[in-house]
């Protein structure tokens, strides 16, 4: 007499990778650009008027500057940046 032996079930919520998300960034990028060839050669990808990518990136940049504390560093890596500039290479930044 064989016993059934218990499945193995994956827990609620569980963050293994699978399927796409398994693969490495390069053979995700290589798929991807492959779907993207196929659908611009069957004419069914969207493409974007230059008045929808004003859009798009108008609406990412807000959300970007939404987040206080991104901005904040992003400013002031910038600063840091600049300041080793000036003090490498002896000359002064330019001013805007």
């Amino acid at each position: 007499m064989r016993l059934a032996m218990p499945e193995k079930k994956r827990a609620k919520g569980s963050t293994a990778k699978r399927g796409f998300g398994a693969m490495d960034p390069e053979t995700q990028s290589a798929i991807a650009s492959k779907g993207g060839r196929a659908a611009h050669e069957q004419g069914v990808a969207h493409e974007f008027t230059p008045e929808e990518a004003r859009e798009a990136g108008a609406k990412g940049g807000k959300a970007v500057a939404e987040d206080r504390a991104h901005m904040v560093e992003i400013g002031r890596r910038g600063g840091q940046a600049r300041s080793r500039r000036k003090s490498h290479d002896g000359t002064k930044p330019s001013s805007r």
